[in-house]
């Protein structure tokens, strides 16, 4: 391809946007074009965009304030909810593309009606509002005006040039589009200019030295939302084949003109599995028998092969206890499976908590095949030199500790394979060499794994030192102690909300209008278990902070984090089933 080394963007969204409020609606308009834009109704929620004349209103605004951008709408009980962009901050750059991540959002009530609804519509709504709450503050969004960012380079590279006429909402991936359901009215409207396709993921990007050649690494991870949810709350496969927490990794170098990229992937076991939340600190994980077991397997599979080519499956969870079983039937499914490998791998048998380097006993059964599969690689006239022909698909249990720590060693491996492609490093030489560059490299994917870690989990990824560092840290060991428990109290207390809070914007759920949406549960002993563990936490994470200065010290938070999962052991016990949600009517 002429010109460069991929397809440059020619449709731009409007960046800068004013927010008008008026007592019957809300105006939007484009800062550098404003005859462009829509107004919505404050009553019922209706769309209408400008007739042209920025000046049609007599009227003066109560309130003018800058937006920068609109994530969508979603229509409730009683009204309309229009979710705006309030504060962005640049983060980097994609092919040369500014990446924007969001820091806040906020929704626009046009919900004038509920005034006239019944008290349980009320009530319902209320509830509906605050899980909106909860999703203006969702985590890890990312988005750009000037180009599609779903798209991994080798998949961009090979479409047309007409392609990036497009809407960019049109050319997005809707895979990996988190505001997909949320976009129906500004498509419905023909506001194109104004459709921002946000991405959950995460970017990262460092400047590197590399001998004197300077060069931008760049980590980006999009996460699928077909099977968006937390880290209980969505365990395995639907029947479509979507599994849950599906993230699509690319590491990004751009070097002396050349481009180069690799992609893996991770993603729950694609079984029929659960692990249902009952206050035990590692609940049971469940494989469902289901006579359409197999065909899921085959389609998660087939999809794969269809965009990634040939999958080397690494599953890295243990081989004894619930993941044993759930391991053997992943094995039993996968290993007659065309155009995939599976390797089974014990991640906590072979490596422990800190034996980082034994990943190489992996990397011997898969060298040869990963090494096949390559990476992209293009020049600065734009010509591909190397395509990458499959991928690694890696999971443990949850998809992120042990996962990231893999992914974070396959990455490096083929960076040096990179470098030295390109000329930069000798074939004698790697990234680890280079103290400055290698530390920016492993931080990169820390962070990573942090952030994706808090998108599903609630925390920060366990074993990020073994990614940091290469080894474990005495402070790595207490904030992973730290993790583990808070990680217990979200998933029991409070990621059932989130969950709602996902499936209500994802369209999983619908909301009804045919009576009250909830079934309600027992929630009486609720405020005082939640009590009991904060408190227990709370102690916890004091005693932590200070463990470092002397074992009394340690021996008492290890003595409240005793405390803590007592009293959760007592609540349980006295026969208590909790739920931190009502549950919604879901939408099959």
């Amino acid at each position: 391809m002429d010109g460069g080394s991929c397809p440059r963007a020619k449709f731009k969204l409007y960046e800068q946007l004013e927010l008008q409020e008026f007592q019957d609606k809300f105006v939007i308009k484009s800062v550098e074009a404003p005859y462009q834009g829509f107004s919505i109704d404050r009553r019922d929620g209706t769309i209408e965009p400008l007739n042209g004349d920025s000046s049609s209103s007599s009227a003066r605004p109560t309130k003018t304030s800058t937006i920068y951008g609109v994530a969508g709408t979603i229509r409730l009980l009683a009204g309309n909810y229009v979710l705006v962009i309030t504060s962005r901050t640049e983060v980097g750059a994609f092919l040369g593309f500014p990446v924007y991540r969001v820091t806040s959002m906020k929704f626009l009530s046009c919900n004038e009606v509920l005034k006239n609804s019944t008290l349980q519509e009320k009530k319902d709504e209320a509830y509906f509002m605050a899980l909106l709450k909860t999703v203006q503050s969702t985590p890890g969004l990312y988005f750009s005006y000037q180009t599609d960012i779903t798209l991994n380079f080798q998949r961009r590279h090979k479409l047309m040039e007409g392609w990036m006429a497009k809407p960019i909402w049109k050319q997005a991936d809707p895979r990996f589009v988190w505001n997909r359901n949320l976009l129906d009215e500004l498509i419905e409207y023909k506001l194109d200019g104004f459709i921002i396709p946000i991405l959950q993921g995460s970017f990262q990007a460092a400047q590197l030295k590399l001998k004197g050649s300077p060069a931008t690494l760049t980590i980006f991870s999009r996460r699928c939302t077909r099977r968006l949810g937390t880290r209980m709350w969505r365990r395995g496969a639907n029947l479509e084949g979507d599994v849950a927490n599906f993230i699509e990794t690319e590491q990004l170098v751009e070097c002396e003109g050349f481009r180069s990229s690799l992609l893996q992937i991770r993603g729950s076991i694609p079984l029929l599995w659960e692990q249902i939340v009952d206050l035990s600190y590692k609940p049971q994980l469940k494989v469902i028998d289901h006579e359409q077991t197999s065909n899921v397997v085959e389609r998660h599979f087939f999809d794969l092969f269809q965009r990634y080519g040939e999958i080397i499956a690494v599953d890295l969870t243990d081989k004894h206890g619930d993941e044993g079983q759930l391991s053997m039937a992943f094995s039993a499914e996968a290993q007659n499976l065309p155009n995939v490998r599976y390797i089974s791998f014990d991640f906590h048998h072979v490596c422990g908590n800190s034996n980082f380097e034994n990943l190489k006993l992996l990397y011997e059964q898969i060298s040869e095949q990963f090494e096949k599969q390559g990476y992209l690689l293009i020049d600065a006239k734009g010509s591909i030199l190397e395509e990458q022909k499959g991928i690694v698909r890696s999971n443990c249990i949850d998809c992120l500790d042990r996962t990231n720590v893999t992914q974070s060693y396959l990455a490096q491996k083929s960076l040096d394979a990179q470098l030295q492609r390109i000329g930069v490093l000798d074939s004698s030489e790697c990234i680890s060499m280079f103290a400055e560059d290698y530390q920016k490299f492993r931080a990169l994917w820390a962070e990573q794994g942090d952030e994706i870690s808090l998108e599903y989990a609630g925390t920060y990824a366990l074993k990020g030192d073994l990614v940091r560092y290469g080894k474990q840290t005495f402070g790595g060991i207490l904030k992973d102690g730290m993790s583990a428990l808070s990680r217990y109290y979200l998933n029991n207390f409070h990621d059932g909300i989130r969950q709602d809070a996902m499936d209500l914007i994802s369209g999983r759920y619908t909301v009804r209008r045919d009576g009250s949406p909830f079934q309600t549960d027992s929630f009486s002993y609720l405020p005082v278990a939640s009590a009991l563990l904060i408190g227990g936490l709370t102690l916890t994470s004091v005693t932590l902070q200070q463990a470092g200065r002397n074992a009394q010290q340690f021996m008492s938070s290890v003595l409240w984090a005793g405390v803590t999962a007592g009293i959760a052991a007592v609540v349980k016990a006295n026969g208590r089933q909790f739920c931190s949600r009502p549950r919604l009517c879901r939408l099959v």
